[in-house]
């Protein structure tokens, strides 16, 4: 079925003369992307919508590294464009059609392998099904850089310039495609077939043996296996990562406690408000303060409600 497909006008068009001129005309596009200012895009500018987005646009958040440190899902791709922009290339791995029996005929989708880097220790791929190419290929990109992943490198002898191969030996695994990235000495460059060899170049390994097993025709798996043994990189745990872990507070807990604080001190001031009211009783003045947190207690302090607002105010901003 997708040969017959392959022999349509429609078909040849969207990717080109043998696929080329389509891969060409996607990484183009992709680049024109990347380079755009940081955290804008062509049309107009970026309006995070997640927490994550919000603090990365106010500088809360200065690095990439500190959102991988604490483990915090990125939903924007916007927040990689914002770090990585004027250094990410992307280049379309594939283009394939694929096909769906259904009652009133067969329905073909285009399915777009996209991978992105920097060339320097982050690297993503994206996979993308769509009724035409250009959206395929699109949204293939911004899944790319939802994916992208630190990748670490290491030596293959003595520790001398540069890392510059893999840390240690590491396999990746997707359907029967079984790929191990093995560490190499300085100038061997990257012994693998194109796919792998394209994935660990945008990775910004010099130096790799790559071994694989399994279907390597099939493009996808073979990409995505590649994919997952460079990113378990940082999941192997070297004997210098043994060292103790000193725990500190998350984005989240640092740049969002002060919410909690302004809730509070809103209860409180709708609570003395109301308490100043000359129809409330003796009785139900002793309110606040027993909601008061600790910080706005003092000794000799009555449970009256009768404190001055410029004391009350002054113990807030302390």
């Amino acid at each position: 079925m997708a040969d017959n497909a392959g022999e349509r006008g429609g078909f040849r068009g969207g990717f080109g003369a043998g696929g080329r001129g389509g891969r060409g005309r996607g990484r183009g596009r992709g680049r024109g992307r990347g380079r755009g200012a940081r955290g804008k895009s062509e049309d107009k500018e970026w309006v995070p919508v997640t927490k994550l987005g919000r603090l990365v646009k106010d500088m809360k958040i200065k690095t990439l590294e500190e959102i991988y440190l604490y483990s915090l899902p990125i939903k924007e791709s916007e927040i990689i464009d914002f770090f990585l922009g004027s250094g990410l290339k992307d280049e379309v791995l594939k283009i394939m059609p694929v096909q769906k029996q259904t009652r009133a005929g067969q329905r073909t989708r285009f399915k777009a392998f996209v991978a992105i880097g920097d060339y320097n220790g982050h690297v993503g791929l994206g996979v993308k099904c769509s009724k035409e190419v250009a959206t395929a290929i699109r949204g293939a990109i911004i899944l790319a850089k939802l994916s992208i992943v630190p990748v670490r490198r290491g030596y293959w002898g003595n520790k001398i310039g540069k890392p510059h191969t893999v840390p240690c030996k590491v396999t990746g695994r997707c359907g029967s495609v079984l790929v191990r990235l093995i560490p190499a000495p300085r100038g061997t460059g990257i012994v693998s077939a194109p796919v792998p060899k394209k994935l660990l170049m945008m990775a910004g390994i010099d130096d790799c043996y790559t071994s694989a097993r399994g279907c390597t025709a099939t493009l996808g798996n073979f990409a995505k296996a590649t994919f997952d043994a460079i990113s378990k990189t940082y999941s192997y745990l070297t004997p210098d990562l043994w060292k103790e872990t000193v725990f500190t507070k998350s984005p989240y807990q640092v740049q969002y406690t002060a919410l909690t604080h302004l809730s509070w001190i809103l209860r409180l001031y709708i609570v003395y408000i109301n308490s100043q009211l000359p129809c409330h009783s003796r009785s139900s003045l002793t309110i606040w303060p027993r909601l008061t947190p600790g910080c706005l207690c003092r000794e000799g302090d009555s449970l009256s409600s009768h404190l001055p607002p410029k004391i009350f105010v002054q113990r807030i901003v302390e």
